[in-house]
């Protein structure tokens, strides 16, 4: 599909119509928030929590909630229906809408909303049989990293650090504490046992947070949540990723040192398999 069809306040456009004003906040402040949702043959993956997750961050900064999740599930549906694809990857964005240029939020403007959806490209066998590499580099985004906002400069930056070492991701450090890679949670496993840092601020807490949880109290994975130095990380027996579009990933290197041995382990193994059973359920 050349020009797929969008939703853009209202009405369904093809892309190459969907315009917005040049003073949106989005576009001027990257004041809005966005979300990303898997569909596995047409069916949303975990659309409640995406759906909480929306709403929180909207509620984070001031932006009065366009719709309730009935709507939005309706809305999303019709975009992904337009689409010829069965697994897609469905983003929703909200701005905060259209005025003059001035940093505190406008009063009475009406919220910009705009949906798509693409064909999902999920990790090759390649990937996930012989783990990636990543690189590390310090976290100096803002201290608002739970809120899933548009103004994303800090991941991009992080993720062209990783390009340009021939790395899959960047794994990031805050005074020595890892937080999350550009686009991934990041966990590491040592003796069995699942860590990962906490929920807090410092960390978007991805959909996939909160299915890993599940997933290993199903599958009696010792489960922990603390902050995790930098040593412990490059000392640990397996490091993992976690996103809507890795699912669950082995890293094999960083910086150019292995991992224990340099292969995905035991306990990725167990989450993937598990992970996958989760979509077809």
């Amino acid at each position: 599909m050349n020009d797929p069809l969008v939703y853009l306040n209202g009405a369904m456009t093809p892309l190459s119509e969907a315009k917005i004003p040049v003073l949106d906040r989005g576009f001027i402040f990257g004041d809005g928030v966005y979300e990303v949702i898997p569909i596995y043959g047409r069916r949303m993956f975990r659309s409640d929590q995406h759906m909480a997750r929306l709403f929180r961050s909207l509620d984070a900064i001031g932006i009065p909630n366009p719709h309730d999740k009935e709507q939005w599930m309706r809305l999303i549906g019709q975009v992904a229906a337009a689409h010829p694809a069965d697994d897609q990857m469905a983003y929703l964005q909200v701005t905060r809408g259209v005025a003059k240029r001035a940093h505190a939020f406008p009063k009475d403007v009406t919220p910009t909303v705009f949906i798509m959806t693409n064909p999902i490209v999920l990790p090759s066998t390649d990937m996930r049989t012989s783990g990636v590499a990543c690189v590390s580099m310090e976290d100096k985004r803002w201290l608002r990293c739970e809120i899933k906002s548009v103004s994303l400069l800090g991941n991009v930056l992080a993720a062209q650090h990783a390009v340009e070492n021939d790395a899959v991701e960047s794994i990031q450090f805050r005074d020595g504490f890892l937080t999350e890679a550009s686009s991934s949670n990041v966990w590491i496993v040592k003796h069995g046992k699942l860590m990962g840092p906490p929920k807090d601020n410092l960390i978007l807490e991805g959909i996939r947070y909160g299915l890993i949880e599940e997933l290993c109290a199903a599958g009696q994975i010792p489960l922990e949540a603390r902050r995790i130095t930098r040593a412990e990380v490059f000392a640990a027996d397996e490091v993992l990723l976690s996103s809507a579009t890795k699912e669950v990933l082995p890293v094999a290197s960083i910086d150019g040192q292995m991992i224990a041995n340099g292969k995905p382990g035991p306990v990725y193994r167990q989450l993937y398999a598990a992970y996958q059973a989760a979509k077809a359920a």
